[in-house]
């Protein structure tokens, strides 16, 4: 495989019809790189909330998706009092602007003095008299695509669509939550390491089939039967019905879920974020690919209802992380054998799946010819 040449395949549309992913697109190193161009390097993320920039003058410096695309972001609240994102790559020679979180009028590189404002204009450079043509707009540090939903921050190096349009299925369906109420818990809040595939994660995630045989508890408190998943151009969601006496949301009357004892939304958004809500609040996971091999997923907990937290689809969130990692490992070293290529789908159980499979062939240049 070559750079001009990248790996493709396709997913047959009818799930019924269709194969999954080939078992290379897990096991190549080669394949992991061009998904950090062709999938990541599009997608949106989620950088964290409102309290990192908070007041004027406030900045916070980031990495996109460390491990991956290591891509050196900045944040910052200007004394217009507007959050933005730009780079926190230096227009001299390359060097980091802000290194550590703090309040300030402008930012400063330390390296040579280079100067901006808080909006990432350039302001002033020492010794640079008689330069020809300066400065001008690549003197100034470049504006990153960004937006934000309630308290939530997310950011983008060169998106496939809008935000908009990535988060609206998610806004209109449970936007009647009250998300400024929700607040950062660092104490329920840890990442994990996994010896697999990002992508493998991502399929076990998708898809209600394994938990009445990898999850007990879980299966105690959501009615199978009743489990479904919806799919939309750029998530998909994997509704809860809890059982009867186990916890559950109170929907407003205008919800499209209203009368359902609803315990979990899970919303997966193309290609590595899942935002759980449950009665008790947020649980954030972000699955962050370090090789074809290797994945951090963070798990973030914005909680809202404490007097929740112990009860339900999310009361065991630990628990269910960890009997995820054992059989994802196991699938991770499953399909590296030599006898083993693609299977097959469950039209009732994957189709979460199958969708996330049919995004990733489009962004892989596969051709959609149904097959």
């Amino acid at each position: 495989m070559s750079a001009n040449r990248p790996f493709q395949f396709t997913i047959h549309k009818d799930i019924r019809k269709a194969w999954t992913l080939p078992a290379r697109f897990y096991a190549d190193p080669a394949v992991y790189d061009v998904c950090r161009s062709q999938v990541f390097a599009k997608s949106w993320q989620f950088v964290g909330d409102i309290e990192l920039v908070k007041v004027p003058g406030q900045l916070h410096p980031l990495t996109l998706l460390e491990g991956c695309l290591d891509e050196p972001l900045l944040l910052t609240r200007d004394t217009k009092d507007v959050v933005r994102c730009m780079s926190n790559v230096c227009t001299h020679r390359g060097n980091l602007v802000i290194e550590t979180p703090g309040n300030e009028r402008f930012l400063r590189c330390r390296y040579h003095g280079r100067r901006f404002g808080l909006d990432g204009k350039f302001q002033h450079m020492p010794e640079f008299e008689g330069v020809e043509g300066f400065p001008c707009e690549k003197d100034d540090l470049p504006a990153i695509p960004f937006g934000e939903w309630g308290p939530l921050l997310f950011a983008s190096l060169d998106p496939v669509c809008s935000l908009e349009e990535f988060l609206a299925p998610m806004k209109e369906r449970v936007g009647w939550l009250p998300l400024h109420e929700f607040k950062f818990e660092p104490s329920r809040s840890r990442d994990y390491l996994i010896k697999a595939n990002w992508a493998l994660y991502c399929d076990n995630y998708l898809e209600g089939f394994h938990i009445p045989f990898i999850h007990a508890g879980l299966n105690e408190t959501l009615d199978y039967g009743n489990y479904r998943t919806e799919l939309y151009p750029w998530c998909n969601l994997q509704l809860g019905i809890a059982k009867e006496g186990e916890e559950c949301f109170e929907l407003p009357s205008d919800s499209p879920d209203y009368g359902e004892r609803v315990g979990a939304y899970y919303y997966w958004l193309y290609p590595n974020l899942m935002f759980n809500f449950y009665p008790w609040g947020l649980s954030i996971n972000v699955v962050k690919p370090l090789s074809h091999a290797l994945t951090r997923v963070s798990f973030l907990s914005y909680v809202w209802r404490a007097d929740r937290i112990g009860a339900g689809a999310g009361a065991a969130l630990d628990r269910v992380e960890r009997e995820d990692e054992v059989v994802v490992e196991a699938t991770q070293r499953g399909i590296q054998s030599r006898f083993y290529d693609r299977g097959r789908y469950s039209p009732l159980r994957e189709q979460g799946t199958h969708h996330f499979h049919r995004l990733l062939a489009e962004s892989l240049g596969g051709k959609d010819d149904g097959g």
